[in-house]
């Protein structure tokens, strides 16, 4: 559960999904009231009638597992100057979802996010609206950002189908490779495919290419980085096959130079490169 975080008026909130659910950090929030005293902050909400009723009916909506004898205990017993409730005992006794208490570097109390708004109202209406904002706002983040990923997935996709499917006019990338090429052995597999697609070993690419920093790949065309994973797909199947390198090597370049052709004339693939 990687922990994401909010900065809400100047103070990191955390907050984590589970199983598409966002919990927010109650213990972070306190701590913007009153950094030392963030536990007793949670617990003298918590103790509180208003806020007991509040998350029991939660539960009582949400959790089917909720142990509603043990809740109404506690109901009974707000208010009482004797009565005192943590979150972990909460969690305990009633099989608690809504509410979770975490241990390590970003541990301490977290709540749904239905919750922990109620619990920044208590704080203050001013820090709740802050709260909201700022919510709202990684959110719409998020969602620009996985709609951006399904529509650049979405159109490989279509590309790899045009691989398999179309054909086009003739129009070479790759060069074919020679027959010294051919029966040359290569020391590794990764090379065997930087001969087939872009006719040079790495070794080979940076003596041509001096000064510049990484490698070939780094300065592939997004058409040849498509390429160059089915190549690396394709040639782990002719490995099983136990095909000589030569011959592999032969085969690849082949295909390389088909799907190339392909793709430059595949018209979702110029959408997202120019």
């Amino acid at each position: 559960m990687p922990i994401r975080k909010i900065i809400v008026r100047g103070k990191d909130v955390p907050l984590f999904s589970k199983e598409n659910i966002e919990y927010i950090s109650l213990t972070d929030m306190a701590k913007s009231k009153d950094s030392d005293r963030s536990d007793y902050i949670i617990q003298n909400w918590i103790r509180n009638r208003n806020t007991i009723e509040f998350i029991g009916l939660w539960e009582k909506l949400h959790n089917p597992n909720f142990k509603s004898i043990e809740f109404d205990g506690f109901k009974n017993a707000a208010g009482l100057n004797s009565f005192s409730l943590t979150p972990q005992r909460w969690i305990e006794t009633t099989n608690a979802i809504g509410i979770i208490s975490k241990s390590g570097r970003y541990g301490g109390t977290f709540a749904h996010q239905d919750i922990a708004f109620e619990f920044a109202s208590w704080i203050s209406a001013e820090f709740k609206l802050y709260l909201l904002i700022e919510f709202q706002r990684l959110k719409e983040e998020e969602s620009k950002t996985k709609a951006l990923e399904w529509n650049l997935q979405r159109t490989l996709a279509k590309v790899n189908y045009k691989i398999h499917t179309d054909a086009v006019k003739e129009h070479l990338v790759p060069a074919k490779i020679t027959k010294e090429q051919e029966n040359y052995i290569y020391a590794s597999e990764a090379d065997l495919l930087n001969v087939a697609l872009f006719g040079k070993t790495a070794k080979e690419w940076r003596n041509h290419t001096a000064g510049k920093e990484g490698n070939v790949r780094d300065y592939s065309t997004l058409e040849q980085l498509v390429v160059l994973s089915n190549l690396e797909s394709i040639n782990s199947v002719l490995i099983e096959q136990g095909l000589p390198q030569n011959v592999r090597l032969k085969k690849l370049n082949e295909i390389a130079i088909s799907q190339m052709r392909l793709l430059l004339e595949s018209s979702a693939v110029k959408k997202i490169t120019h």
